[in-house]
Formats: C-alpha cells, structure tokens, sequence
C-alpha cells in the first residue's frame, strides 16, 4: 500500500519545463539588454576612472628593470649556468 501525496510526473515534467523556459527566456533577453547597450556606447556595471595614458618615469623604470632579469635568466640558460637532465633522453 502506497502512503503520501500522489505523484503525477506528467505535471512534473511540465513545472520543469516552464522554469527552463522562464529561464532561457531571462538569459535572452539579459543578453539583448547587454548586446544593446555595449553597442550603443553605453557601460555594463561600474565606469573606470580614467588614467593617464602616458605612463610615469617610475612605470618605464620598473618594466625596464624586469627586461633586464628577465635577460640575466635568460644569459644563464644560455651560458651554462644552469645544467638540467633532459628526462626524454
């Protein structure tokens, strides 16, 4: 014997389809809002505070500076300095 409510899978199905329609439904039209407003100029969430396009004397300082370790690791692969074991050999 059978105790609890009655289940109906056919109205199952049918609540599951709604929601997933409802849903797919909110995705599309998300996604026009968003479509139209980047191609009409606008901004999605918050603007940037806009910087200076030219970047400080302490910027070009710092890149400068990570080019140059970059070329002093690079040296000591090349010079010999640092020996590694091939393992596909």
């Amino acid at each position: 014997m059978r105790t609890g409510a009655h289940q109906d899978p056919v109205r199952d199905w049918l609540v599951l389809i709604l929601l997933s329609t409802i849903v797919l439904a909110g995705i599309i039209v998300w996604n026009v809002w968003a479509f139209d407003t980047v191609a009409s100029g606008g901004i999605i969430g918050n603007s940037t505070i806009g910087t200076s396009a030219v970047p400080g004397r302490f910027s070009l300082d710092a890149i400068r500076t990570i080019f140059a370790n970059r070329a002093a690791e690079e040296a000591k692969y090349v010079t010999g300095a640092y020996r590694y074991t091939d393992p596909s050999q």
